[in-house]
Order: C-alpha cells, then structure tokens, then sequence
C-alpha cells in the first residue's frame, strides 16, 4: 500500500493562496474613491448584465473581482442576511461593518478547509454615513482578512499600479465629476500606457448621502457618465 504524500500547513496554505491570487490577478481592477457627496464604485466591465458593483441595502453596496459565479453567491447571501436582520429587528442594525464580519467568516472557513478551494474573489463592502467622517468601505481578501480602508482602495487585475496612480493624485473631499475622471484615468493606467476607456465599457455606481431617498445607492448611466467626464 502505498503512502499518500505529506504536505506541510504551511506550504497548503501558501498554494491555496497563491491559486486564488492568481484567479483574482486575472479580472479587471474595481475602485473605490471617497469624495465630497459619498463612495463611488468603478470597474471596466463592458457587460451590461453581469455586474461588479451592486446595492446590499440601503446604505450599503457590494464591489467584488474574481469568479463571477462565487461573488455573485456571496452577494446574494449579503442581501439575504441584510433583509432578515432589517425586518426582525430593525433598518438601522444592519451596518457596513457587520456584513463585512459575516462575508469574512465565509471566506476565511472556506479558505482554511482543505475539503474544497479557496474562493477565487476580493470584495468591497461600502457604507455611507451622514457625513464624510462616517463613510465606511471595507475590503476583504480570498482568505476572510478585513482591512478597514479611506479615501481610496483597488482590488483586482493590476491594482498595484492603479493604487500608485491615485496615491499620486487624490485629493479628499473632491466633487463627483473630479473623483469619477480619477477613478477612470486609474483604471486605465498600467506601467507602460495610459488608456482611454470607453464610457460603454464602464460601470460605475455610488452611495449618495445626499439623495433625499432612504436607498442612496445609484448607478450612473452612459449619459451621465459623458456628461461628468467630459
């Protein structure tokens, strides 16, 4: 009878994680900006039916990059898990950073079980508050680390040059159509060129605090994204 091979903890961990980065490394980058009125979400997705970016509740919106069929699950459980705890308690108990506790305890008991693979996604889970001070995003990894992130975050495909690029140039408390232009110049930015993305191949969404509304989650369509950019 033959002996199964041994595998340390430590190099199982390490594969698993390098297998669900390189899964995430292949997706287009999402961003997430504060400005002056909330958090705008942008990604290059010329899909017009499959999105990143999505309302969780009223205040509240999910980004994610990586598989679609295993963040579109988890958003759909986020939903779930918002509506429940909103009706049988009450609208203002479901917050940003509690949803952000559940998805990282999903994703860190997959990431840990050798039974099946990792999840090959990151997400954004974003909150407005009242005032710039109170706005939230939160960004989770493949292996359920939350980072409680400010002014800018990226996510996905080469997000380390789309992260040099605004740390260069934000600028906080900026207006939507400033925070918009940065967002889509980032996403265009690599190391060897900088591409102009087509509006159709955008999309893009916030969280408004100043909508009168109680849901602050809007997309932007193609004409206002050509309005605000040009």
């Amino acid at each position: 009878m033959s002996m199964p091979f041994y595998v340390s903890p430590e190099q199982l961990m390490k594969d698993r994680a390098d297998f669900a980065r390189k899964g995430i490394a292949r997706g287009r980058s999402v961003v997430a900006v504060q400005y002056a009125d909330g958090i705008l979400f942008a990604s290059e997705n010329p899909s017009q039916a499959l999105h990143k970016v999505s309302e969780i509740y009223d205040r509240i919106a999910f980004a994610a990059v990586g598989r679609y069929n295993e963040f579109e699950n988890l958003r759909i459980a986020g939903v779930r898990l918002a509506d429940m705890r909103g009706y049988a308690y009450d609208r203002r108990d479901v917050t940003g950073r509690g949803l952000a506790n559940a998805y990282a305890q999903t994703l860190g008991a997959v990431f840990s079980s050798g039974g099946e693979k990792p999840y090959e996604v990151e997400l954004f889970v974003g909150e407005v508050g009242d005032t710039a001070a109170d706005d939230q995003i939160y960004r989770l990894t493949y292996d359920g680390q939350v980072a409680d992130v400010h002014q800018y975050a990226v996510m996905g495909g080469a997000a380390e040059s789309v992260a040099a690029y605004l740390e260069e140039r934000y600028a906080e408390g900026a207006p939507l159509a400033e925070a918009l232009k940065l967002a889509v110049a980032a996403l265009g930015h690599t190391d060897t060129e900088d591409r102009a993305i087509a509006v159709g191949d955008l999309e893009v969404a916030v969280l408004d605090r100043t909508r009168v509304q109680p849901r602050k989650f809007a997309r932007l369509a193609p004409a206002r994204l050509e309005s605000l950019l040009s």
